[in-house]
């Protein structure tokens, strides 16, 4: 699956007076703040990181409640989807009018009847709505089904992707591997 990248940084954590006896502890919580949340910095989602701490010093920042500053290495794993990458997810929704799908576990994304290839139709089978090919009898998407499709757009703010199966190669993935 596209959109996942390992990213390194060498970053320096401020830590409060009052953590001095944790330091560890305090910047693994600082680190932790960044996780499932879009960050401009790194320009995608922070899915975990690994940390290594620099140096035994620290430099110490006055002000009117000091902190210290302590040097670590990081390797990021982050999701970064872009318009046209190819995504795979899990449908959990399906209707006359789209198909819903979750990526990796917490990213929400929405295909629209308008981004559905015409040779899909909606059906209703075995009392459960799904999406049939017309070309290929058994290329079905339904509630459950892996799906891959192409990313049309991203909301940063909500992390939710506007998806499209138009584009060749997307589609219900169990299908797509017999194909190869």
């Amino acid at each position: 699956m596209e959109g996942l990248e390992v990213g390194n940084a060498d970053l320096i954590v401020y830590i409060h007076p009052s953590k001095a006896n944790k330091v560890r502890q305090a910047i693994l919580r600082q680190l932790s703040s960044l996780l499932f949340t879009y960050d401009e910095i790194f320009n995608g989602v922070v899915l975990a990181y690994e940390v290594t701490i620099q140096s035994r010093t620290a430099k110490i920042l006055p002000g009117l409640v000091p902190h210290f500053g302590v040097k670590v290495k990081a390797t990021f794993l982050i999701f970064s989807p872009r318009p046209n990458m190819l995504l795979e997810g899990k449908v959990v929704k399906l209707g006359k009018e789209s198909i819903h799908v979750v990526v990796l576990g917490f990213c929400s994304v929405a295909i629209m009847l308008e981004d559905i290839r015409e040779e899909f139709k909606y059906k209703i089978k075995d009392g459960q709505g799904v999406f049939s090919s017309r070309s290929h009898k058994r290329h079905i998407i339904k509630v459950g089904s892996m799906v891959r499709f192409s990313v049309k757009s991203l909301d940063e703010e909500t992390l939710h992707i506007s998806g499209s199966l138009v584009p060749p190669h997307t589609g219900c993935i169990r299908w797509l591997f017999k194909l190869v």
